[in-house]
This record gives C-alpha cells, structure tokens and sequence, in this order.
C-alpha cells in the first residue's frame, strides 16, 4: 500500500538540514503503525511525505502502486482527497462552523450533492459517537470531541489511509486513551492502513508494528 524507496528530504537556508537519509519503507494495506523517535529524527517530514504535503529531496514514494513524485499538483490533491485521512495534533477545526460543516467541508470541495453531503456528514459523526453534538460549534466541545470531529472529517471519502500526526498529543490522558480505542476501533471497522507518529510509548506499543526514526534514519522496525 505504502513504498519508500531510497526517499531523503533537505531543506535549504542558512544551513542544509537533513530531515530523512535514504529511508526504505513498506507497509502492506490494512496494517498499524507506530512512528516513534526523538524530536527532530524526522518523523512528521516522513508522515508529510507519504501524505503527499511535500515532495522528497530524492528517492520515490508509491502509494497505492501509484509514484507520488511523478504526479501533477491536481493528481497529487486528487490523490491526497481520495486516499489519504489526515488527523492532526490540534483539530484544524474551522471555528465558526458546526461539526456538520467541519465535517461537511471536503465534500462540498468535491460538487456533491448537498443532501448527500449532510447525510454522510452526520453519519460520520454518528461513527465516531458525536451524534449529540452535531450542531455544536467548535468552542461549545472538549478536547476529545474535537478530534472526534476531526477524525470523522478524515473519513469523509472513506480513505484506505489514515495518517495521524499525535493524534492523542494535545489530550488529557483519559481523553487520549479514549481517541486511542477509537483510532483502533475504526481500523478494525474499516481495514484502512494507518500510520501513527507519536512520543507517547503507550500509543505505539498499543500498534501490532512500531517503526523507529533517528538522526534522520529508520533505527528500527519492530512486530509484536
């Protein structure tokens, strides 16, 4: 589902920084992954990568037997709509809409039908166990139940790939334990290949495989 081949990624300014060296990496569909390592080893460059925010230095990426580097700016967001769910550490909730619209929002970029859309949207909702709260604003909900907004706009177009950057990293740890079961619950539900990068040993020991980053390199590759 996923190959890195040979993938490095620099950035240039006042000095040259080496985000990812030469990293091979598969992960087959269906499977959960723990990204583990310091601050700065490259884990987020390497989540960003995958989900086609950012083009690799060198190297080739395929997703879905497609080459990510050969792909136009509209097949690469096309690519990134209909395959890829991104979960952030802080929400990206748009404020002054309801969890419907937040939820809404990438279906109505896509021209659906907007009975469709609101359907899906509440439906989604209803998945992640906010079928109370759907008309709440952002700032009306906790913590946990914002990212089960944002979670559930991540499945919009019901994406065979999830990739959450610290999903549970801005929680409580009750809260993050809850987000966790879900995460777990969805993949189980829905077979999607998800990728996790997190610094909390709890969330990636709870992940059947944890990949390790440092210095820029994969420094282990670990099954349970």
């Amino acid at each position: 589902m996923i190959r890195l081949n040979g993938v490095s990624k620099q950035f240039d300014g006042k000095r040259k920084v080496v985000a990812l060296d030469s990293v091979d990496l598969d992960v087959a569909r269906g499977e959960l992954v723990s990204i583990v390592g310091p601050s700065g080893s490259g884990k987020s460059t390497l989540l960003n990568l995958i989900g086609g925010l950012d083009r690799p230095s060198s190297g080739k990426i395929e997703i879905d037997g497609r080459d990510v580097a050969s792909l136009s700016d509209d097949d690469l967001t096309r690519l990134r709509r209909d395959k890829i769910g991104f979960i952030f550490q802080f929400f990206n909730l748009l404020p002054s809409l309801t969890c419907v619209e937040n939820v809404a929002l990438p279906l109505h970029l896509k021209g659906l039908p907007r009975k469709e859309i609101e359907s899906r949207a509440r439906d989604l909702l209803e998945l992640v166990q906010l079928g109370t709260r759907m008309d709440h604003l952002p700032d009306e909900l906790s913590g946990g139940e914002r990212q089960r907004v944002a979670i559930a706009r991540a499945l919009a177009f019901n994406p065979p790939i999830l990739l959450a950057d610290e999903p549970t990293g801005n929680l409580d740890t009750h809260t993050g334990a809850e987000i966790l079961r879900l995460i777990h619950d969805l993949h189980d539900r829905l077979g999607a290949t998800v990728l996790i990068v997190t610094h909390d040993s709890g969330v990636a020991q709870s992940c059947p495989r944890t990949v390790t980053l440092r210095d820029a390199r994969i420094a282990g590759d670990a099954r349970r």
